[in-house]
């Protein structure tokens, strides 16, 4: 008798657990958000412009935070931080994953997850082999480039500083979306009759000094799409400023910290553009039917603080139509 109740209290408890885990099932489908990762290297002031835009592109097209949950992780500089990072993101089971920049976005497409990946500002998707084709992107994954126009830089510095013949390149040999913008700008400068030095980092300790090498060398420096140097950026204005030589960057807020000028995208847009491709994907289609897209730079920024600090005159008529920015 004792056997027949036990049985009986068994199945009564396993009967409310199915019932317990139907419910808990039921309440996860009617209150369940979308889990959406951004992952950036490094923090800095364009590629933190560059995640609020998506997420405020994100939160205006209904998208907000009562339907999605925004995981953000920064890896702090550390690759190694960055690949757990990216691990992680694929252990949680992300709906999507959003990448800022190159290292980011190859860290997370070279783990070959079935979690879509839609990256933000990457110069070379091709070079980077992030993916194989800009029009139909392969790899679980598309997103926004931001190539650097460095014909419309170098032209803008002329009118800025005439009589620059050399420039000094700083760059990260480790990032392929700053050599890819240096060998474009060398290709540029030859065809012109100019002439270029450069100094090459490892990290960003390794920044002022390697600044400082160039002074007495170059008219000018150029700095390209680098998330190592721009961490350092304050230190190289005040190399470039202390020796009175234009430091031309490839992204306004680079020169927001202290560089000259530049033509530059709108960090913040190519992150809205980057949300409205993510939520082409959420709303059915699918990656390989949302192609990646150049985001044209046509904003000319320029530093009065920095023009005043190495006696540069602002013509007119540049300033007119460019961003002035002080700091």
């Amino acid at each position: 008798m004792k056997r027949i109740k036990l049985c009986k209290i068994t199945a009564l408890l396993a009967a409310v657990c199915a019932l317990l885990t139907l419910f808990a099932g039921c309440g996860q489908q009617q209150t369940g958000k979308i889990d959406v990762g951004i992952i950036q290297l490094i923090e800095n002031g364009a590629f933190n412009d560059m995640r609020e835009g998506f997420i405020q592109q994100m939160k205006d097209k209904g998208y907000g935070e009562d339907k999605v949950n925004f995981n953000y992780k920064n890896a702090q500089g550390d690759a190694t931080n960055l690949n757990a990072i990216c691990q992680e993101m694929v252990d949680n089971g992300m709906d999507l994953v959003v990448t800022i920049a190159t290292p980011a976005s190859q860290a997370m497409v070279n783990l070959e997850s079935n979690i879509p990946v839609f990256f933000i500002s990457v110069s070379n998707p091709v070079g980077a082999r992030i993916i194989n084709d800009m029009e139909k992107p392969d790899k679980n994954a598309t997103g926004t480039s931001n190539a650097v126009p460095v014909n419309e830089i170098f032209d803008l510095a002329d009118r800025l500083t005439p009589g620059c013949k050399t420039y000094g390149f700083l760059y990260c040999t480790s990032e392929i979306n700053a050599v890819t913008t240096v060998e474009n700008s060398k290709e540029y400068l030859k065809s012109i009759g100019l002439s270029y030095e450069e100094a090459v980092v490892t990290n960003s300790s390794e920044v002022q000094q390697a600044a400082q090498s160039l002074i007495g060398k170059v008219d000018a420096l150029f700095i390209p799409n680098d998330s190592v140097i721009q961490s350092a950026m304050n230190l190289v204005a005040e190399v470039a400023r202390e020796a009175k030589i234009p430091a031309y960057c490839s992204s306004s807020t680079t020169v927001e910290s202290g560089g000259f000028a530049t033509v530059a995208i709108s960090d913040r847009e190519i992150g809205a553009i980057t949300a409205d491709m993510a939520i082409e994907y959420l709303g059915g289609k699918a990656i390989a039917e949302i192609p990646s897209v150049v985001v044209p730079a046509n904003d000319v920024v320029i530093n009065q603080t920095t023009a005043e600090a190495i006696g540069a005159t602002i013509p007119e008529e540049t300033a007119a139509s460019a961003t002035i920015v002080k700091d």
